[in-house]
């Protein structure tokens, strides 16, 4: 839906339409010399167009333009506009310039002594310049730059080039600027859209001037479409929702009437919900889903569906862990998205009321909640664009993505399976056969080390861990507590029990937080069954004999233990941060916990 601005302005300003005469024709406008010597103008009679230029030189005597008064008669010229000067008798300067921008016939004379009743008298016939076409003249249009390039985009100037006539409805710039800007690039970005649009402003079956207007009268369109002029008053109409404001610009093949809205048909049959959203610029990321969870041909149905559309700027707010285990699997993107759908009709924002529940296609409801006049939000997301009408329905844009309750098959699983940056935890999840455990009811918080984490591990280590599950689970569950750990929970000095029956500490200064050793990079909490904590180091074990035990199959023995200065220490020293050093130079740095 276009909003349109209710202007109320005059239809037939004469200055306001000669004016914008002279801007459309002003690049066709010359300059004509005229010179004052003795008892006369040289010359004295001449014919130009509105735009044109006359510029009056002094080549001998004393000399003046009076265009306001006749100096003879003492009766006013009745000039379609007066104009004069200052006297002057320098020879060789300029004694006056006047664009003349109204037609019709302009009477002068020179007031000095007696030289009018000597014969020092001008005529100047202005007439206007009538272009060859409509489109020329929104062309040369400082005001209708957007109409232009919609034409030429369209290939619709051969057509309103042609013999006509037509009368064309061309909404300004600013007519233009207040539709939706969404809805608009969605209407540029198919010519199959935008011709019918387009030629629904033209009438093509002959020239229709302001005269000929009536209230209650139809304008058949080129598009097969119909516009319905109301009379305001005496010299006001409006052409459906838009006020003429300039009328009756003549061309060749027709007639231009301004207007200040832009003309809307019923929307076109092949432009839907979908269409508005694939052919937004801001919402590539929602496209992208709807293709993911095979929802564009149900979203192109008949509807009719009220779409509540997030930005790309809202998904990208959304943790991206938990936004990758969502499009990784239908059965939850689907719901979600379906969500953001009121599937039983349109619903405007002039419907919209505060408190007001509004039942989606998931089966869930959004509630409305009303700022001040003209702002609703829908749940905690604000509408920043409202009613964009689509043949199927309408599309609200809102700032941020709707979370119905988590659905439940979303677990803390869900969430390390679906991310790309955890594929050797999900490994051994599935090895230690702890996938069903950590898929319960829980709440469980799970500090998940990335794939990085795991490959900073000393050589051989992991292959040994998967080839010892024993040791492997007590390491895994060593990264499990059996309880919900927001991160604002994760206070300075808490110590947490994992799973198995080891300690690990948070070191929280504000600004970043450490378990053990290990930094959180990132706490997505979404899931139903609890909490998943990227950190980037796969946490030591209190008393490290196994990871020992693996690095001795491996042939790598233990050499010595150091403090973060660099100095030699006892392995079970008071330093908090210990780094033990190996045959082949490997090092583990572990966090002495209970020191």
């Amino acid at each position: 839906m276009v909003t349109k601005p209710n202007y109320t302005i005059m239809k037939n300003s004469i200055l306001l339409l000669q004016l914008f005469l002279f801007a459309t024709l002003s690049v066709q406008s010359e300059t004509i010399q005229v010179t004052a010597q003795n008892f006369s103008y040289t010359p004295a009679n001449i014919t130009i167009n509105v735009g044109d230029t006359v510029v009056w030189t002094n080549t001998g005597g004393t000399h003046d333009v009076n265009g306001t008064t006749n100096s003879i008669t003492g009766n006013p010229f009745d000039n379609p506009e007066d104009f004069d000067s200052e006297t002057t008798n320098t020879i060789g300067s300029v004694i006056y310039t006047h664009i003349f921008t109204l037609a019709g016939e302009y009477n002068y004379d020179c007031s000095v002594g007696s030289h009018a009743a000597n014969g020092m008298v001008g005529t100047i016939n202005v007439q206007n310049v009538i272009p060859a076409t409509v489109f020329d003249i929104i062309e040369q249009s400082t005001a209708h730059d957007t109409l232009e390039i919609a034409i030429i985009q369209a290939e619709l100037v051969d057509a309103l080039s042609g013999d006509g006539p037509f009368t064309v409805f061309a909404p300004t710039d600013a007519a233009f600027a207040a539709v939706d800007p969404l809805l608009f690039q969605a209407i540029l970005a198919s010519n199959d859209i935008l011709a019918p649009i387009l030629l629904h402003h033209v009438h093509g079956e002959g020239t229709v001037l302001s005269s000929d207007l009536m209230d209650g009268m139809m304008v058949a369109t080129l598009n097969n479409d119909q516009l319905t002029i109301t009379q305001i008053n005496d010299s006001t109409f409006k052409v459906d929702d838009a006020t003429i404001i300039i009328a009756d610009i003549i061309a060749e093949n027709g007639v231009v009437h301004v207007i200040d809205v832009v003309l809307v048909p019923s929307p076109p049959e092949d432009i839907t919900v979908v269409d508005i959203v694939v052919n937004s610029p801001d919402h590539n990321t929602l496209e992208t889903a709807l293709i993911a969870a095979d929802l564009i041909e149900t979203l192109s149905g008949e509807g009719p569906f009220t779409v509540f559309a997030p930005t790309d700027a809202a998904f990208a707010a959304v943790d991206p862990l938990l936004f990758q285990a969502i499009l990784a699997s239908n059965d939850i993107l689907a719901p979600i998205l379906l969500h953001h759908v009121h599937g039983e009709g349109t619903v405007l924002s002039s419907d919209l009321m505060d408190g007001m529940m509004v039942a989606t296609l998931n089966n869930d409801q959004l509630t409305i909640t009303q700022i001040n006049d003209s702002t609703f939000k829908v749940d905690d997301a604000t509408i920043i664009i409202a009613d964009i009408i689509a043949e199927n329905g309408v599309v609200h844009v809102i700032d941020v993505v709707l979370v119905p309750s988590p659905p439940e098959d979303i677990t803390v699983v869900d969430i390390v399976v679906n991310s790309p940056d955890h594929n050797t935890l999900e490994t051994a999840l599935i090895a230690a056969d702890l996938i069903e455990t950590l898929s319960g009811e829980g709440p469980f918080t799970v500090f998940a080390p990335t794939d990085a984490a795991f490959d900073a591990l000393p050589a051989g280590t992991l292959d040994a861990l998967l080839a010892d599950i024993p040791a492997l689970t007590i390491l895994l569950t060593h990264h499990v507590y059996g309880g919900s750990l927001e991160d604002t929970d994760l206070t300075d000095g808490l110590s947490i029990l994992t799973l198995n029956d080891d300690n690990v500490t948070v070191a929280n200064d504000g600004t970043s937080i450490m378990i053990d050793d290990a930094m959180v990079t990132l706490s997505v909490n979404q899931a139903d069954n609890g909490i998943v904590h990227i950190i980037d180091a796969v946490l030591t074990l209190e008393e490290p004999t196994s990871i020992d035990n693996l690095l001795l199959e491996s042939n790598i023995v233990y050499m010595h233990t150091i403090n973060l200065l660099g100095e030699k220490v006892e392995r079970e020293s008071n330093d908090k941060v210990l780094i033990d050093i190996y045959s082949n130079g490997t090092v583990i740095k572990r966090y002495n916990s209970n020191k």
